[in-house]
């Protein structure tokens, strides 16, 4: 018998976990990862898409899609870089008002799910994400630099 599949493991996790977040943040009209977009553009506000999906960790193409639905709700406004090539984004009035009180209800359903998992187990999760990171580069260097065993883990 096989041990079950991890990313499947993960997957089911993230999405339980998600599904939380989103009933929080349904009274104020968005979902968990437009609350995580709406965040980050406040923070570096104009950020070009190129820069937010690298801080969120998303292609460039899955961060047009995501950000033209956030544009469509109101909640951004876009614009173009120094050098005209690059669209940048920043919140819209709408978003502000929409990040202001969508805020004290994300940390609210943070606080209740870190009380449910509890300290060690949200150290965990941080170490599993963590390490999970590290995989990854090691992969992109691996591929960068032609390593020819593709060994991502030494």
């Amino acid at each position: 018998m096989t041990a079950a599949c991890l990313c499947l493991q993960l997957r089911k996790a993230t999405r339980k976990i998600g599904a939380r977040y989103d009933a929080a943040l349904a009274p104020v009209g968005i979902n968990i990862a437009q609350f995580s977009l709406l965040r980050t553009i406040a923070r570096r506000q104009p950020i070009s898409l190129t820069e937010l999906g690298r801080k969120l960790e998303l292609d460039r193409s899955t961060m047009g899609r995501n950000v033209r639905v956030i544009e469509k709700l109101g909640l951004v406004e876009l614009g173009r870089g120094e050098d005209q090539r690059e669209a940048t984004v920043a919140l819209s009035d709408r978003g502000r008002d929409v990040l202001r009180v969508a805020e004290p209800l994300w940390a609210h359903c943070q606080e209740e799910v870190g009380q449910r998992l509890g300290t060690d187990r949200l150290r965990l999760v941080s170490e599993l994400n963590n390490l999970l990171s590290l995989f990854t580069l090691k992969r992109v260097y691996a591929r960068n630099t032609d390593d020819a065993d593709g060994d991502c883990l030494s």
